[in-house]
């Protein structure tokens, strides 16, 4: 199973907020109840289900809503 999770975009620098979305499941069957996660409870959400965790990297600020 993995888990693949990113930063959120709108969190400021300092912030004590969580930073960290889940943004898909994929080889097994997770149910998510919060829509923002702290790093460390990402991970020990993966520990206990067996999983990896995938940290997606940002997306260039020059290729966000591009459309071909």
């Amino acid at each position: 199973m993995k888990i693949y999770v990113r930063e959120r975009q709108k969190v400021g620098e300092g912030v004590e907020s969580p930073k960290y979305r889940v943004v898909a499941v994929t080889g097994g069957e997770l149910q998510i109840e919060a829509t923002h996660f702290r790093k460390f409870e990402v991970e020990q959400i993966a520990k206990d289900v067996g999983a990896d965790v995938v940290f997606l990297k940002p997306v260039a600020d020059d290729h966000k809503g591009k459309k071909k």
